[in-house]
C-alpha cells in the first residue's frame, strides 16, 4: 500500500489538473493504489473549497473516462479543499495540514504538483520553501526543464536550493504509457529479441509523434519555446534512451537512470545540417503570435549514439502540429539480407525492409511485419505481420492512463519514469549547436506530413508514417 498522502496541487484549476490530474487522482483513489489520500488545490482563481468541488465534479464528469460511482464521488470530493494563492502560505500551510490530521499516521507524503507555466514553477517551489512544507515531500514538475543548457543548469541550481535531487519528479507523460514501458520488457525479457538489438542487424530506429492538434489557445508559451524545446528534448530524446540503453544491472530505478543517461552522454551534438524545421502555414493567425514569427511548429531531424551497439546507426525523429494524422510510433527497420536467392518479380524487399513497431498511443500495441511465401504455385512473396494488442488482453482494464501511473510512481518514490538533472541537462547540452544557428523555417500545409526536405533528410531510407496498410481490428476483422 502507498503511504499516506496529501497532493498540493499548483494550478489546480488549469487545463491539465481539469482534462488529466483530477480525473487521475479519482482513479487512483477508487483503485485502492493510493486510498490515504487528500488533495489540496490551489491557484490564481478566489475560490471556496465548495467552490473547487464543483469544478472537480464538473472535470470528472467531462473527462474521466471511467464508471463514477456516486458513493466513490462523496468519499473522494470529502477530501479535497482549496486556497487560493492569495491568501498566501501560511494559510496553504494550515490547509495541508488540516488535511494531515485526518490521515492515519503522522508521517504521511506531500506530494507537490506543480501544474502550471514554466516561469510560474520557481514561484510555486518559494511559496512551498515559505510555507514550510518541505520536509516529507517530493515535486513533480512539467516541462520544459529550461530552454536551453545554461538556463537548465540555473533552473536546477534554483531547485536544489529548496529540494534533493531525490526528492523531484520531472514528469514526462509519453514514459508513463503502458507500451511505452512494454520496450522495456520487450527487449531485456525475451532472448530472441536481445542479441538482435544492435548495429549489425538494425538499419535505423524512427521516433514519430505528428499531432493534428494546433496550440490550444497556448500562443504565448509556444512562441517562447517552439516545437523542438517542447518535444524533442522532453518527449522524444526520452523515448530514444529507452530504445537504445544497455541492460541495467537491475529493474530498479537508480539502474535504469544509469543507462539512460548513458545514451545521453553517447549521443553526439545534434548538427543544424541534419534538422528540419517547419511552420504551419496559418500559425500567424494564432492568438498571441508575433505577425513576423520563426518559431518552429515542425521539427524532423538525424541523430546518433555513439557507442559500441549503436555506432553508424542514425535514429530519425520526427514531430509537428496540424499533421495528417496524430500518432506515436517507434519503428525499428532491421537490415535487409545481403544476398537474394529469390527470383525477379517475386516481391522480395518490395514493401521496404522488416520493422518492429511499436505504437505509445492509447491503443498500445506492437506489430512485427516479415515477408511469408504467398500460398499457391510459384514462389510470390507477401509481407506479413504479427501484431498484439492490450486491448485484446483480459488485462486491458488495468491500464492506468499515464498521468496516473507517473503520480503513482512519485507517491512510491520510483524514478525509473523521470528525468535527473544529469539527463536533462546533458540534452540541452548537446542541442546548443542547434539553439545556436537553427536551420530555417519552411512552410508547410495543415494537413500534411511536414515540409517536403524531410524526404531528403531520411534518405535512403523512408518515413514509416503514413502506414501502407493500417492496423488490424481484432472484433472488425471478425465480424467481417
Amino acid at each position: 500500500m502507498a503511504t499516506p498522502t496529501t497532493v498540493i496541487l499548483f494550478g489546480a484549476t488549469g487545463d491539465l489538473a481539469k482534462r488529466k490530474l483530477i480525473p487521475g487522482l479519482l482513479h487512483l483513489f477508487q483503485s485502492r493504489l493510493v486510498d490515504d489520500m487528500r488533495v489540496v488545490g490551489t491557484s490564481l482563481d478566489e475560490l471556496s473549497a465548495d467552490q473547487f468541488r464543483e469544478v472537480a465534479a464538473q472535470a470528472i464528469r467531462e473527462h474521466s473516462t471511467r464508471e463514477l460511482h456516486e458513493k466513490d464521488w462523496q468519499e473522494f470530493s470529502s477530501r479535497l479543499d482549496f486556497v487560493p494563492l492569495s491568501a498566501g502560505p501560511a494559510a496553504l500551510r494550515a490547509a495541508v495540514e488540516r488535511s494531515e490530521e485526518l490521515l492515519p499516521g503522522t508521517e504521511g507524503l506531500r506530494l507537490h504538483y506543480l501544474s502550471v507555466p514554466p516561469k510560474a514553477a520557481l514561484s510555486a517551489v518559494s511559496t512551498i520553501a515559505q510555507a514550510g512544507l518541505v520536509e516529507r515531500s517530493r515535486v513533480i514538475m512539467e516541462k520544459p526543464f529550461g530552454t536551453d543548457y545554461a538556463s537548465s543548469v540555473k533552473l536546477n541550481r534554483q531547485l536544489h536550493e529548496v529540494f534533493d535531487e531525490d526528492m523531484i519528479f520531472r514528469i514526462d507523460h509519453f514514459l508513463g504509457k503502458e507500451a511505452a514501458q512494454n520496450i522495456l520488457a520487450f527487449r531485456f525479457a525475451n532472448g530472441l529479441f536481445e542479441p538482435i538489438w544492435h548495429r549489425n542487424n538494425i538499419s535505423h530506429v524512427e521516433i514519430d509523434v505528428p499531432e493534428t492538434l494546433g496550440l490550444t489557445q497556448r500562443g504565448d508559451f509556444y512562441e517562447a519555446t517552439g516545437a523542438y524545446r517542447d518535444m524533442i528534448v522532453t518527449h522524444l530524446f526520452q523515448i530514444l534512451a529507452f530504445t537504445a540503453m544497455e541492460p541495467p544491472t537491475a529493474l530498479e530505478p537508480g539502474a535504469i537512470s544509469r543507462e539512460k543517461n548513458k545514451v545521453f552522454r553517447s549521443m553526439q551534438p545534434i548538427q543544424p545540417t541534419d534538422v528540419v524545421r517547419g511552420q504551419y502555414l496559418g500559425y500567424h493567425d494564432e492568438p498571441g503570435v508575433r505577425p513576423d514569427s520563426e518559431t518552429e511548429t515542425f521539427v524532423a531531424l538525424k541523430c546518433f549514439v555513439d557507442n559500441w551497439r549503436w555506432a553508424g546507426v542514425p535514429f530519425y525523429l520526427r514531430t509537428g502540429k496540424r499533421m495528417a494524422e496524430g500518432a506515436r510510433i517507434i519503428s525499428i527497420a532491421f537490415k535487409e539480407p545481403p544476398q537474394s536467392m529469390f527470383p525477379a518479380g517475386s516481391g522480395v524487399g518490395d514493401h521496404g525492409p522488416d520493422h518492429l513497431t511499436f505504437d505509445l498511443a492509447d491503443k498500445s500495441r506492437m506489430s512485427l511485419s516479415f515477408y511469408g511465401k504467398r500460398p499457391g504455385p510459384g514462389f510470390k512473396l507477401d509481407k506479413l505481420s504479427m501484431q498484439f494488442s492490450m486491448g485484446e488482453t483480459s488485462w486491458a482494464g488495468a491500464v492506468l492512463e499515464a498521468y496516473e501511473r507517473l503520480i503513482y510512481d512519485a507517491v512510491r518514490g520510483d524514478h525509473t519514469l523521470f528525468t535527473s538533472a544529469e539527463g536533462i541537462e546533458r540534452l540541452w547540452e548537446i542541442s546548443q549547436p542547434l539553439i545556436d544557428n537553427p536551420p530555417i523555417v519552411r512552410p508547410y500545409a495543415q494537413g500534411t506530413w511536414g515540409p517536403n526536405q524531410i524526404h531528403q533528410l531520411i534518405a535512403p531510407y523512408t518515413w514509416r508514417l503514413p502506414f501502407e496498410r493500417q492496423w488490424r481490428d481484432k472484433r472488425t476483422d471478425m465480424e467481417s
